[in-house]
């Protein structure tokens, strides 16, 4: 088994500065432009080699690959939640143990540690990363990319933030959204409200029907999130929306939720109903990481696993049968929020452990 070495936490919180004052908010492919380049540096100044820019209608994919037999990927993302100008309000800072700022935790934080991790074997033959431009919103465009590349290597580590209390991401559930719309009929809501079709109303009963479908008890939530209807105080509303957040723990259920959303219908005469979306990131099983969590507990005794609600990209290499590990990356919490931070003193721990993994797939 591999020994632990040091590694230079100020050198990783150079580098977590750098990234993090680059913003990078998904869908800006010009500030993900900049982003990539930044990040393609990083592993190319602490690994050498080149990393390509895969171009991208979301921008840019930064892959880099030492070359040899493919045998572990290790899979992030650049992309972050929030908008430019994030930074001026909450700079980058580190104080009292803790590094802050935007996309320190998810997931720039990680991607740092993992590469000066890698720095530390004499040979990365078989080691190949991917960070992505999209995975905060959806990871349509670099789905096969991640897909190509995982089948390829044979072993996934996914850089995303630890569990709460620094377990690793053992399982996931599959997530997605729906959006359904509802199309009525307008008409003077104080001279002819019977006129009308009430999109407002039908869009009630379908929230009430949708709600309906969650089975906790199996691992399921079904959660009606955002509604919009109506135009007018004096106007029987003609449209109306409902967005609605869904979670699985297995296939049968990605299978029964997405059939019920099919079968959806309206309660009110006339009224027209149109659904769209699907469970998007199918469920990442406990089974997936058994073997990689097994070898990660080896390295670092005492090291817990869960199974979480959230998605990332670790769901897709999961579905393939692809060995897959999640949650290797920063220690701290806050994702999305302002108060996101990295825990500074379990930096080097980390990135050992990432070390530790890939020397013990490439030996394996």
């Amino acid at each position: 088994m591999r020994q632990a070495v040091d590694v230079s936490v100020d050198a990783m919180l150079e580098d977590l500065r750098t990234l993090v004052e680059i913003e990078s908010p998904s869908r800006d492919t010009e500030a993900l432009a900049a982003s990539a380049k930044a990040v393609a540096a990083v592993i190319e100044n602490r690994l050498g080699g080149q990393a390509t820019l895969v171009e991208s209608e979301a921008g840019p994919h930064v892959h880099w690959s030492a070359g040899g037999d493919p045998k572990v990927l290790i899979l992030g993302h650049h992309d972050t939640v929030f908008p430019l100008g994030t930074l001026e309000r909450r700079p980058f800072m580190v104080a009292d143990g803790q590094a802050t700022g935007p996309g320190v935790f998810d997931m720039l934080g990680g991607l740092v540690q993992a590469v000066h991790g890698l720095a530390t074997l004499d040979d990365l033959s078989g080691v190949e990363i991917l960070m992505t431009a999209d995975e905060e919103v959806g990871s349509h465009s670099s789905r096969a990319l991640i897909e190509e590349r995982a089948l390829a290597c044979g072993a996934v580590l996914v850089l995303e933030g630890a569990a709460d209390g620094g377990g690793l991401k053992t399982g996931r559930k599959g997530c997605g959204t729906f959006r359904v719309s509802i199309a009525g009929r307008a008409s003077h809501a104080g001279l002819e409200p019977a006129a009308g079709v009430n999109a407002l109303i039908e869009a009630s009963h379908q929230v009430l029907d949708i709600a309906a479908l969650g089975r906790p008890e199996a691992g399921t939530t079904v959660t009606p999130t955002v509604a919009s209807a109506g135009t007018l105080d004096n106007v029987v509303p003609a449209e109306a929306t409902v967005i609605v957040d869904v979670r699985v723990e297995s296939a049968d259920e990605k299978e029964r939720i997405e059939s019920a959303f099919a079968a959806l219908a309206p309660h009110l005469d006339e009224a027209k109903i149109d659904v769209q979306g699907a469970i998007s990131r199918p469920p990442m099983p406990e089974s997936a990481s058994a073997e990689l969590f097994t070898v990660a507990r080896r390295l670092l005794p005492g090291l817990e696993g869960r199974a979480v609600g959230g998605g990332s990209d670790g769901n897709f290499t999961a579905a393939l049968g692809v060995p897959t590990l999640d949650g290797l990356g920063a220690v701290g919490g806050g994702a999305h929020a302002d108060h996101e931070f990295l825990v500074i003193d379990a930096m080097a721990e980390r990135a050992n452990l990432v070390a530790g993994l890939v020397h013990a797939v490439q030996h394996a």
